[in-house]
């Protein structure tokens, strides 16, 4: 199989690492992907945003499958562009992706498949928003209704912080929020594959949005995750299978826009049972790197199933029986204006570790000036170019020796400025 994968982050590296794996795969190609993803797969200067672009360079490649990773080119069409072009694409239509471009469409769909989640308000302007705000009492939840890179939701006990982010969401064209009611207990993340009809769920990961330790800070778009999750009730998956995300798929097909690739159910184990906090319409990043470090079935397969309607016919997935762990090394001043161009180093030295993988995110190779006399300086270097630099991947026994591979790996890694949380799965794993 020649595949051709979209995106530039760490959850694209993952992606890409997982496939050229497969035996199957005997030609990988990324569009525009990242230094990491280049040693993998041929890289391709296309913009991921652009169909017409993006269908073109699948066409010259005699592609046999697309896989789109982010969420802003399946929301801008790019999978019904590379589908009109006759190849079969892992990823939504625009229309079916708006169950992560649309909070607001997400509501509407829950209410209609009959899917338990918080009871939302649509609101679309300020007073609105205070009355919504005041409806439902702290902690407050509020939301954009659009895509806004894992950040766009706010939950705070403070009336004036949820009231200014309702207001900035709301100052953008056509700007709408939903405001709804705060869900209690631990989150869990599960991703489901669905080729319009069949769901197949894979196993479920926990990630952490908050910057700081102990869940303190801003939010960002994930600092770290890990799989499995022992506190998870027993029989969660097969609920989720059949309460929200085998009645979702089925609503989809009813609308005439049958959802195609990787649903991703947030689910918050409240003290009420299991409610959805929200979909995406793709795999999550940092959650897609513990959750693909453990699936032992090639993943071509799975995709290829996924995106030509046999998910049916596919045997069941084989999971292995280690546990993994992702740890997030963000740039100076993420999740706020972060800092470009600081060097890289250690990333051999982390790889080095014995369970240990590191997939890059944020970065980019910036070359010497030339003239300089030391060859060695002119090699490219290895820098920051975004908020969420790195992700290193370790793989144990169990959470807790998996939680040491990449703490271990976070070590080696130099990078001035940075910063990571230091508790990623230490509940879980009993430290």
């Amino acid at each position: 199989m020649k595949i051709l994968v979209i995106g530039t982050g760490a959850r694209e590296h993952a992606l890409v690492r997982a496939l050229a794996a497969d035996p199957q795969v005997t030609d990988l190609h990324a569009a525009p992907g990242n230094p990491g993803i280049g040693a993998l797969a041929q890289l391709h200067a296309v913009d991921p945003v652009d169909g017409d672009a993006v269908a073109a360079l699948a066409t010259s490649l005699a592609a046999d499958l697309v896989v789109v990773g982010p969420e802003a080119p399946l929301v801008a069409g790019v999978a019904d562009a590379v589908r009109a072009a006759g190849i079969p694409v892992f990823g939504p239509s625009a229309a079916a992706a708006r169950l992560e471009g649309s909070k607001a469409f997400a509501k509407e769909v829950m209410a209609a498949a009959g899917v338990p989640t918080a009871e939302p308000r649509v609101v679309t302007n300020a007073d609105e928003a205070a009355a919504g705000l005041d409806a439902f009492g702290a902690p407050y939840v509020v939301k954009d209704d659009g895509l806004a890179a894992g950040k766009g939701v706010v939950v705070t006990s403070d009336r004036d912080e949820a009231l200014a982010h309702a207001l900035a969401c709301l100052d953008k064209p056509d700007g709408r929020v939903v405001i709804e009611d705060y869900l209690d207990g631990p989150e869990v993340s599960l991703f489901v594959l669905s080729d319009g009809s069949t769901v197949v769920p894979l196993v479920p990961a926990q990630d952490f949005k908050r910057a700081l330790d102990g869940d303190e800070g801003p939010n960002t778009g994930g600092m770290g995750a890990y799989s499995p999750l022992p506190w998870a009730p027993e029989g969660l998956v097969e609920e989720v299978v059949a309460t929200v995300a085998q009645p979702t798929i089925d609503e989809m097909r009813r609308r005439g826009t049958p959802f195609v690739g990787v649903l991703y159910v947030g689910l918050a184990l409240t003290s009420r049972g299991t409610r959805v906090v929200e979909f995406n319409a793709r795999f999550g990043d940092p959650e897609t790197q513990v959750v693909l470090a453990r699936l032992a079935t090639p993943l071509a397969g799975v995709l290829m199933a996924a995106a030509t309607g046999a998910l049916d016919a596919l045997p069941p997935l084989q999971w292995r029986d280690e546990a993994a762990v992702t740890v997030v090394v963000a740039s100076h001043g993420y999740p706020g204006t972060v800092r470009a161009g600081d060097p890289i180093s250690g990333v051999q030295d982390a790889e080095a570790i014995d369970g240990v993988h590191v997939l890059h995110a944020g970065t980019a190779l910036r070359q010497a000036p030339a003239g300089d006399d030391d060859a060695a300086l002119r090699e490219a270097q290895l820098v920051a170019a975004g908020g969420r630099v790195l992700t290193v991947v370790g793989v144990g026994a169990d959470l807790a020796a998996a939680r040491e591979a990449a703490y271990a790996g976070v070590e080696q890694i130099d990078l001035p400025g940075s910063h990571h949380r230091t508790d990623i799965a230490r509940a879980a794993a009993g430290q």
